[in-house]
């Protein structure tokens, strides 16, 4: 993953952001969008994005194409450095391998836990009986 190459594989396009901000809300494009191409991308390995097309696709529209979005602050700015680093917080987590989970053996300890538990209701259940006479 190459940053300096998908920084400038990133396009933005700023728009009117909803929320408080009295008339000025109206007037300025604070709200940012960053579109990013990942099927097009060249800052990206072939295997980094078949696996996140499997970890991140259900934000990837069909064309893959990744969108993000902050409005979070007023200055447009500032909402464009916090998406940047959002994407590359996703990409981070998404490049992540997961490991293999081995499963193990049951511990002899609680297997003879349930066992002894198991005893103790069915002689407590059995106590309840009224007892035989023959």
């Amino acid at each position: 993953m190459n940053k300096d190459i998908l920084q400038s594989e990133l396009q933005f396009k700023a728009v009117r952001s909803s929320g408080a901000g009295g008339q000025n809300v109206n007037k300025v494009a604070s709200k940012v969008e960053l579109i990013f191409d990942l099927e097009n991308s060249l800052g990206l390995t072939d295997d980094e994005k078949a696996l996140l097309k499997q970890t991140v696709g259900n934000r990837l529209t069909k064309e893959h194409v990744l969108l993000l979005q902050c409005e979070e602050s007023r200055s447009q700015h500032k909402n464009k450095t916090l998406v940047i680093q959002r994407f590359f917080d996703l990409l981070k987590q998404g490049l992540i391998i997961p490991k293999k989970r081995i499963p193990t053996k049951t511990p002899r300890g609680v297997v003879k836990k349930r066992s002894k538990a198991k005893r103790k209701i069915s002689d407590k259940k059995s106590n309840r009986k009224p007892p035989e006479m023959d």
